[in-house]
């Protein structure tokens, strides 16, 4: 999601070409992407990508290809004038868009970017119940993914920011012949926010719907690069103030006893806290979003890292005197 905005079209490539050298398969995308999300570059994360399927013949065929439909509660006004529901006719139009841009007949995975209806998400910790705000009747949104599923233009549906009511609530409407099933809940996961373990990990888990942690570095917090203040040239707190959300009074201190955990350790801050989140049993794939081809080898490094219990004791002990410091 930097693709478009913190980096080129040529940098984009280049990180796709490296992921299929070390063995990543699995791109995350969304209409409303790069973020922040602005009029100027929307889509173009996505387009980003069509152009490098484009660019290397068979590429397509080696990866799964996921993408999200923006509905009214991601606060783009840009969209569909910020009104879109996830009713039939958004969603029609919103695939038709992704497919164009990604130059691809298909989407493997096809997500709904947030729930339709008021929820304690993208960084609202609160839940204020109005039901008055609800958009489309999830059975709607079911109905018309399974209608994309029979005309060949998505292979599985899956949902992101979503709550323990709407998984298990879409999952009762499939139950009963409506649409779908959900195959994937991407939420965010990570040491600064480990509330999938209390509200979703056994859903994940029982129901064969497990998590695409989304924000595993707290969006670099956890590398440590921000702590006493710092702000590096070039990095997302650095350019943007519309990301708050791990720039909590608790995050710092939170990111500093993890970062000191790692070095404590002689493990690198970053590779400890995505190791912490690719090892829950919960989690299918953890969503990287590097702005640089040397971030994205670092990252991968994480894979190579096995968490002592001493380790996992200290991450807990962390956890527990300053629990989820953003939400």
């Amino acid at each position: 999601m930097t693709w478009g905005e913190q980096n080129s079209e040529a940098d984009a490539h280049a990180q796709l070409d490296r992921a299929l050298e070390l063995g990543i398969n699995f791109i995350d995308a969304a209409e409303m992407y790069p973020v922040p999300p602005r009029a100027e570059t929307f889509g173009r994360t996505e387009a980003f990508i069509g152009t490098w399927f484009k660019q290397r013949p068979g590429a397509r065929d080696k990866v799964a290809l996921a993408t999200k439909v923006t509905g009214a509660n991601n606060r783009t006004p840009h969209v569909r004038d910020g009104k879109g529901r996830l009713d039939r006719k958004t969603v029609e139009i919103a695939i038709e868009g992704s497919l164009k841009r990604l130059q691809t007949d298909r989407i493997d995975l096809y997500q709904t970017h947030s729930p339709d209806r008021p929820v304690n998400a993208l960084g609202r910790s609160d839940y204020v119940h109005d039901p008055a705000a609800d958009g489309a009747p999830l059975a709607e949104t079911l109905d018309t993914i399974d209608r994309l599923i029979k005309a060949g233009k998505v292979r599985h549906f899956g949902v992101s920011n979503e709550t323990p009511w709407g998984v298990m609530s879409q999952l009762a409407l499939t139950a009963t012949g409506r649409g779908p099933r959900v195959q994937s809940i991407q939420n965010p996961f990570s040491l600064l926010n480990r509330s999938f373990e209390t509200a979703l990990a056994e859903v994940a888990l029982r129901e064969g719907c497990g998590l695409l942690a989304y924000s595993p570095l707290g969006m670099g917090v956890l590398a440590g690069k921000y702590l006493n203040g710092a702000r590096p040239a070039g990095c997302r707190l650095t350019l943007f103030d519309r990301f708050q959300r791990y720039s909590t009074p608790r995050a710092e201190p939170a990111a500093a006893a993890y970062v000191k955990i790692a070095r404590d350790h002689g493990l690198d801050p970053a590779q400890m806290a995505l190791a912490f989140v690719t090892t829950r049993p919960f989690v299918t794939a953890t969503i990287i979003g590097c702005t640089t081809v040397a971030q994205l080898e670092q990252n991968v490094g994480c894979l190579d890292i096995r968490l002592s219990p001493e380790i996992l004791a200290a991450i807990d002990a962390v956890q527990a005197g300053n629990p989820n410091p953003c939400p």
